[in-house]
């Protein structure tokens, strides 16, 4: 909503640019999703790998 709001305010204060943003942001939008698409899978790594150095702990305190 505020990325909404925003661009209203560039709309109203610089047309031209307001409608430039509105026609490259979905190309930088699919420009970055491949970078997105790697942090999801690092991030998914890092949780893996923590879940496995927990798992003796867990397994020792009965929390499992």
């Amino acid at each position: 909503m505020i990325k909404f709001i925003l661009w209203c305010i560039l709309l109203v204060l610089c047309w031209p640019l307001a409608l430039a943003v509105l026609i490259v942001y979905p190309f930088v939008w699919l420009m970055l999703l491949p970078f997105r698409l790697v942090g999801l899978a690092v991030g998914g790594v890092f949780h893996l790998m923590w879940s496995i150095v927990v798992f003796p702990a867990k397994l020792i305190s009965g929390r499992l």
